[in-house]
């Protein structure tokens, strides 16, 4: 699962990175962790505006809810069962890239989990990169709008099993070169296969000891 991320790069470099305009950017805070459970405005890129990096809030909303509640279980959309739940199902033409630097796991080290060990999980010199998500628009009775996604996730690569050692589940994170084959609507199941462990470069732990793994 993917609950908590990170992006502190500035938006000259965002900007750089994915080519698109960053005005919205101008009103987002850098977050060292940015928890699901705020439900926070993210940068994201969407298909319908794919030259804007715009803030959506993280939590879907299907269009058809009633209120927020719902978003407590619309964090996260495993691709397995993309087509099957009724939240994602209709939004699935809906592709974004939720921009972001890295994110965090806890590693159990008890049967219980009781006992926990935090990793950050980064690319080589924590570079930007995207997740595999879709969003959807819903108004309120006050004919308020909120923009919202969720984060797609996955089986775990060999190095998230490891870490995930509970569930064993990972966030899709697309390959650069993967990003615009998300945004235009390419089957969803061709993305599902893990992120390789190979292009993982470091391991920050709650004492921030770093660990090369190759």
């Amino acid at each position: 699962m993917c609950y908590q991320t990170k992006i502190t790069k500035q938006k000259e470099e965002i900007k750089q990175r994915f080519n698109a305009d960053v005005g919205e950017l101008n009103f987002f805070e850098l977050k060292e962790f940015c928890s699901a459970f705020d439900y926070p405005k993210t940068p994201v890129i969407t298909n319908s505006s794919p030259n804007n990096i715009q803030l959506f809030n993280w939590g879907l909303i299907p269009s058809w809810s009633e209120d927020v509640a719902i978003r407590n279980y619309t964090l996260n959309a495993r691709v397995e069962t993309l087509s099957e739940k009724k939240s994602f199902k209709d939004v699935m033409q809906n592709r974004c890239l939720i921009i972001a630097n890295g994110f965090y796991e806890w590693k159990w080290l008890t049967k219980s989990g009781s006992k926990k060990q935090k990793y950050l999980i980064t690319l080589p010199n924590e570079e930007l990169f995207a997740f595999a998500g879709i969003y959807t628009e819903w108004t309120d009775f006050n004919n308020e709008k909120t923009n919202s996604y969720t984060i797609i996730t996955t089986q775990a690569n060999p190095l998230m099993c490891k870490i995930h050692n509970t569930k064993q589940r990972m966030p899709i994170i697309l390959k650069k070169e993967d990003e615009t084959f998300w945004l235009q609507g390419k089957n969803y199941t061709d993305f599902a296969f893990p992120y390789s462990t190979e292009l993982f470069a470091t391991l920050l732990d709650k004492n921030n000891e770093q660990f090369e793994l190759f």
